[in-house]
């Protein structure tokens, strides 16, 4: 079963992962690993990030043009 991606949680990972390159804990072994696993994150949380500006612009055009916005439902919401 596929989880649901979390934003902070994926940042939090990018962030251990370059404290542990920054302070050297990264044995030469994994390095290539965890630099491609900071490369998903990043590029999952960018994805992430784009979406979540597509549905802001959405919401606002909307907003704008004085339409009710529709609610989004709860499991939409964070997945």
């Amino acid at each position: 079963m596929r989880q649901k991606f979390k934003y902070s949680e994926a940042l939090r990972e990018i962030e251990d992962i370059i404290s542990a390159i920054e302070g050297e804990t990264v044995d030469v072994d994994v390095l290539t690993d965890k630099v491609k696993r900071a490369i998903t994150l990043i590029n999952a949380c960018k994805a992430r990030l784009r979406q979540t500006e597509d549905d802001l612009k959405d919401v606002l055009k909307d907003f704008g043009e004085g339409k009710p916005a529709a609610a989004p439902s709860k499991d939409s919401l964070f997945e």
